[in-house]
């Protein structure tokens, strides 16, 4: 699904006036050499605290639209970074190197991108966490569906779970945010979807959100940051 890039790319601009309070202490925009010849662009944030033991590891997947350059890291610094500072995680935010999360190009990629990070930094690999909104909630259903054994928290936002069936998600803490009022991305679906969820047993929470259109992504951060500590207190648990 494509959806309007100008717009998205309005609601997140607003975040990159204030970079001092987004970033970590490391921030940085890199690339990855992919199998089949291509690059994958992404961005790291890693905290001051890496350098004292395993820290948690967050992969944030961006939405759709047309592609702009560092689009990951644009959606890195303007919704993910504010809503996840207590957690002191490594945030990686690549761009998506195909034309959508959910298929196996991107999943290969992105398995490659976090070999590559769990090579290079201490990752506790108890709590490692993937985020995505839209496009990108879709591609978090996908990845966390196919690497159970890798993800142990997922937070799709505004998000459609394709042709997935509740049996293959949520078998790790899922917390899923959606709005009432996104007309792109249906409620009633998601809504449903995390009520049979609820009814296997599964560890899952769902947010309703009143007035928020799709395109809002900046008014989805104080859910986001609640779901970051939902999600922190089950891996403490």
């Amino acid at each position: 699904m494509q959806h309007a890039p100008v717009r998205l790319a309005l609601i997140i601009v607003p975040y990159l006036l204030f970079p001092a309070a987004a970033q970590a202490a490391s921030y940085r925009e890199l690339t990855l050499p992919l199998e089949n010849g291509g690059v994958m662009g992404y961005a790291i944030s890693v905290p001051d605290e890496a350098a004292a033991g395993p820290r948690p590891l967050v992969l944030a997947l961006h939405p759709g639209g047309e592609r702009m350059p560092r689009y990951g890291s644009m959606f890195a610094r303007g919704v993910v970074l504010p809503a996840i500072d207590d957690l002191k995680a490594i945030v990686v935010a690549p761009d998506c190197p195909t034309e959508r999360w959910a298929e196996p190009g991107a999943d290969a990629a992105l398995m490659r991108l976090v070999a590559s990070v769990m090579t290079d930094y201490d990752v506790d690999r108890r709590k490692v966490l993937i985020i995505g909104f839209s496009m990108g909630g879709r591609g978090t259903w996908y990845m966390a569906s196919r690497h159970p054994e890798l993800f142990t928290g997922a937070i799709p936002m505004a998000a459609s779970i394709g042709d997935e069936t509740p049996e293959r998600l949520a078998t790790m803490p899922t917390y899923v945010i959606h709005s009432r009022a996104d007309t792109v991305v249906p409620f009633a679906p998601a809504e449903k979807n995390a009520k049979a969820l609820e009814r296997l047993g599964r560890p899952v929470k769902f947010e309703a959100l009143d007035g928020l259109p799709h395109f809002n992504m900046g008014g989805y951060v104080p859910s986001l940051r609640r779901a970051v500590r939902w999600i922190a207190d089950r891996w403490a648990a």
